[in-house]
């Protein structure tokens, strides 16, 4: 079974903002620091699947609706 790359997408700062959160206040509500709130909209890191579900509660939105995942498509090989 092969295993498929990709990435996480996100519309956290979108819907942050929209929110009228700064990341710190963002950060406080699902217990994190700001620099984790950071990478995470940077698409620099992958946050955990509780952090996820906390993030998408305190925004109140799908959880499907604040995250997204992106494969890669590979070439075909020779």
């Amino acid at each position: 079974m092969a295993v498929s790359k990709g990435r996480v997408l996100n519309q956290i700062r979108q819907l942050r903002t929209q929110a009228g959160l700064t990341q710190q206040d963002f950060a406080n509500l699902v217990g994190a620091t700001r620099q984790t709130i950071l990478a995470i909209e940077a698409e620099k890191y992958a946050p955990s699947l509780e952090l996820a579900f906390r993030m998408a509660r305190a925004l109140s939105v799908p959880f499907e609706t604040l995250f997204q995942f992106e494969e890669e498509v590979a070439g075909p090989r020779n």
